[in-house]
């Protein structure tokens, strides 16, 4: 009964007149044209570029996007290079150039940077089967990573750890925003009701741009990254995906080259996508980035013995972890780590287990099974994953 009444439904809406149907489109494109209005990027027809997508390109040429960080720590920049032949490896990608003069890392008399490739995905913009994403660590002209360039160092403390597999996995919380900053969906001159039915939300008067947050995952998971999942966040506008659990390097690769992929797909939709601490003052969760982090003592039985001991080490080097957990060196996480709205003070340290109000959780499953993993609350939703990781290795694995 019900297919035969979505039928009639159906065979209804087809037979409607012209001119009802365009009035139905061009009360629906209105809508977004006004809502997002000033976002340039909504004008364009994202069809047109589909046609070139469409034509046939050389099977030995290769589109490559080269990714890196800029001086400021937190934004990313990228350029394209074509290939002449298929890499098969990061080894067989050349090394480039690029003005750091321009990105806040050189000045304009030296400016000659390079980048050096150290992971490759596959490409869901690209149209060519082979096309890549590079992600490049920086270096300046004398040949030393550039300050912005964390990953050398993060590269260094694992090379020292031997057999301890650390494993990381990430929560990284953003925001959506409108071209004129204010947050996706919300009213122009107001406010949504009150924090409560958002989290994990379902509906249209709960939840803003699943399709875009979908759409993410998606080409997460074709580019190769170990994309865990999402979920809808406590403030209206916001949510959260998860990357990892991964083994050393690769958790903090990935979490750059998502929120790379993140923005772009964000572009097309003429939304903002911001991963600042608090983007909105009062009574409004902020944003982070919680790390999750275990070895392999801590995951095998009795494990909880480890945990704790890293935890005390962790309890002796707060400060240092602070600096490290965002860009700004603890600056941006002063507005968010304020002991209330699921945060802990950040001028304290504090753990426990199952509580979401302290500087590192262990969550209910874990000490009932006596092992498994620690989450940081800490590091901030624009740190670079990089500092955050290099600092727990050095603090619980190399006892620095």
């Amino acid at each position: 009964m019900a297919f035969r009444v979505a039928g009639l439904f159906l065979k209804k809406e087809l037979v409607a007149p012209a001119t009802q149907q365009l009035r139905l489109f061009r009360t629906s494109q209105t809508a977004r044209t006004q809502f997002l209005g000033n976002s340039p990027n909504t004008a364009l027809d994202k069809s047109i570029l589909q046609r070139y997508r469409n034509l046939e390109t050389p099977a030995n040429r290769v589109q490559a996007t080269y990714l890196w960080i800029d001086g400021t720590g937190e934004n990313i920049r990228l350029k394209d290079r074509v290939l002449d032949k298929v890499p098969s490896s990061v080894e067989d990608l050349p090394d480039w150039q690029y003005d750091g003069s321009s990105t806040y890392q050189a000045q304009g008399e030296n400016s000659d940077t390079t980048l050096k490739p150290r992971a490759i995905y596959r490409d869901p913009f690209k149209p060519g089967k082979n096309d890549v994403i590079v992600l490049c660590d920086t270096y300046s002209a004398d040949g030393n990573p550039t300050p912005s360039n964390k990953r050398a160092s993060f590269q260094d403390a694992v090379d020292k750890i031997g057999d301890q597999e650390p494993w990381f996995g990430i929560e990284q919380e953003y925001t959506l925003l409108d071209v004129d900053g204010r947050p996706f969906g919300w009213p122009e001159n107001g406010f949504p009701a009150p924090q409560g039915p958002y989290y994990c939300g379902v509906g249209a008067d709960r939840v803003y741009a699943r399709d875009l947050v979908e759409a993410h995952a998606v080409a997460c998971l074709y580019a190769g990254i170990d994309f865990a999942g999402t979920n809808a966040e406590v403030m209206p506008a916001q949510w959260e995906y998860q990357v990892g659990p991964s083994n050393g390097m690769k958790a903090s690769d990935d979490l750059w080259v998502s929120r790379y992929i993140l923005q772009r797909i964000a572009e097309e939709y003429g939304v903002v996508v911001t991963f600042d601490p608090k983007p909105m003052e009062g009574q409004w969760n902020g944003a982070g980035a919680h790390t999750n982090f275990s070895t392999k003592a801590m995951r095998a039985d009795g494990g909880m013995k480890a945990i704790e001991a890293a935890i005390e080490k962790l309890s002796h080097q707060h400060q240092r972890h602070i600096k490290a957990y965002d860009p700004k060196e603890g600056k941006d996480n002063e507005r968010r780590l304020v002991g209330r709205l699921e945060t802990s003070s950040i001028d304290k340290f504090s753990w426990g287990v199952a509580n979401r109000a302290v500087s590192v959780r262990v969550p209910r499953g874990v000490a009932t099974a006596g092992k498994g993993y620690f989450e940081d609350r800490r590091p901030s939703s624009n740190c670079d994953p990089y500092a955050v990781c290099g600092a727990l290795v050095r603090t619980c694995l190399l006892n620095e």
